[in-house]
């Protein structure tokens, strides 16, 4: 018999979820949660996030170059906390789920 997804997402582990969407980033947790849509939805951001940068970013001097490569890696912190906690609330909700049902 095969587990459902939420069933799936109810055995994953929280903490390695959020740990694995933020040291390596870019919706790995969600691998491990085998949230696949999830996952292509944080990849194609992160990517556009990449696209507009390249294509905003142009020919500059060093200095507005370091300010740019801030805010490149400042969007893919934000991007990177709020996908783990997502994972993380979304293995809660799936066990207290789990535990009700």
């Amino acid at each position: 018999m095969t587990p459902s997804k939420q069933e799936i997402l109810a055995a994953s582990s929280g903490w390695v979820a959020v740990l694995l969407n933020v040291v390596p980033g870019l919706g790995t947790g969600y691998l491990y949660q085998r949230r696949w849509r999830a996952y292509w939805i944080t990849s194609a951001l992160a990517t556009s996030w990449f696209v507009a940068g390249a294509l905003l970013g142009g020919p500059a001097d060093r200095a507005l170059g370091q300010r740019d490569q801030l805010i490149g890696l400042a969007g893919l912190l934000l991007l990177a906390g709020i996908t783990a906690a997502e994972a993380g609330l979304a293995a809660r909700r799936a066990r207290e789920g789990a535990l009700e049902g």
